[in-house]
């Protein structure tokens, strides 16, 4: 397979030389979904939200998957190099710092983000992960992280995943150098009040 381009709104922020957060939607999302949402977390920050490449009956993802909560790894680093290397074209075409982007996603665009941080170490600033599952079954990727700070937040809820795995997921990206800051709120899957309040305070200390 060759890689292709990804579908793409970007809107620059007022300030220059500000963090870009790079948006990353669920499955069935767009690269409309997650602008509201990055718009209550201040409005400093260049905004690039993408579209995935892949569908599944229909509705677009990141990466395919082999059934709930089973990943198509190879696909899955396949489409994590697309997204890393279309990245860093796009910063030199709508002219953002390639070194300040800091990926924000939400279910399956979590679970990029998360395969990005390792894969592509040096991409991201920094993370919000919304809902996220672990991306690979053994993440034995030799890197350190450099203390990148990484958002997380999960639901008690959450049918999607169990607290067992995310535990685990926590317990590694702290192994491989990240600096986790972890939240588990009253929810399911979907997003709450919290998320983004918390998520705004968490940008606010670390990209201030």
């Amino acid at each position: 397979m060759e890689f292709q381009p990804l579908k793409y709104i970007y809107k620059a922020s007022p300030e220059g030389g500000a963090y870009t957060l790079l948006l990353l939607h669920g499955t069935g999302g767009s690269e409309t979904d997650l602008i509201p949402l990055a718009q209550n977390l201040g409005g400093k920050y260049n905004l690039l939200s993408v579209r995935g490449n892949v569908t599944e009956n229909g509705m677009p993802r990141f990466f395919k998957r082999l059934g709930m909560g089973i990943f198509d790894e190879d696909d899955l680093r396949f489409r994590t190099d697309e997204l890393a290397g279309f990245v860093k074209e796009l910063a030199s075409v709508e002219g953002f710092d390639a070194a300040k982007i800091i990926a924000l996603g939400f279910s399956n665009g979590a679970n990029i983000a998360g395969a990005a941080l390792v894969q592509h170490p040096g991409l991201f600033a920094g993370a919000i992960l919304y809902r996220p599952m672990q991306p690979y079954k053994l993440m034995n990727f030799g890197i350190n992280a450099r203390h990148i700070p990484v958002f997380f937040s999960s639901g008690k809820m959450d049918p999607t995943v169990s607290t067992a795995d995310t535990e685990n997921y926590l317990a590694t990206l702290e192994r491989l150098g990240f600096k986790v800051a972890f939240h588990n709120f009253n929810t399911g899957h979907n997003l709450v009040q919290d998320d983004v309040e918390l998520a705004a305070q968490w940008l606010q200390e670390n990209f201030n």
